[in-house]
């Protein structure tokens, strides 16, 4: 066996692998292009990202360096469960609001800049929105309080 036929596959699999390594960590640029929903909070209004793809939700909001109030990211999974996030990469201090299936906030979390401390939630749920670090204590909204939106609505 010639050198060239051993190491050409041993090539493409290490390629393969590093490709691999690279795409779970992200591309190391934020996330800027996915869809939006409309989520209300009473009166106030949130233009949230909707992260639903597995590789969507692991990148999240890591490597933004800034974000309007309004704004945020709704992580939305296929099944209610307990979910727990951390802030590996993430530059920007920021509140998590863990969301049952019906928009009722089970808990909410401030979570420190890159760290990999695990904030969960208090009880399975489907939704996690994050919102700059402040923006639901701001509004006065709290545990128990219901969103209202397209994601909340019951399925017809």
């Amino acid at each position: 066996m010639s050198p060239r036929t051993f190491f050409l596959p041993l090539v493409v699999l290490v390629n393969f692998f590093l490709q691999s390594a690279a795409i779970a960590q992200g591309t190391g640029e934020p996330q800027m292009d996915l869809p939006r929903v409309r989520i209300n909070a009473g009166m106030y209004q949130i233009d949230a990202q909707v992260a639903a793809a597995p590789l969507e939700r692991q990148i999240g909001l890591m490597y933004r360096k800034e974000m309007p109030q309004q704004e945020g990211m709704l992580f939305v999974f296929e099944q209610a469960s307990p979910q727990c996030f951390w802030m590996k990469n993430t530059l920007l201090p920021l509140t998590a609001a863990f969301v049952a299936d019906d928009g009722r906030i089970v808990n909410l979390v401030d979570m420190k800049p890159q760290t990999t401390d695990n904030h969960c939630s208090e009880e399975p749920v489907r939704y996690v929105l994050e919102m700059n670090q402040g923006w639901f204590a701001k509004k006065n909204i709290k545990k128990g309080f219901h969103l209202t939106g397209k994601p909340f609505q019951p399925a017809r």
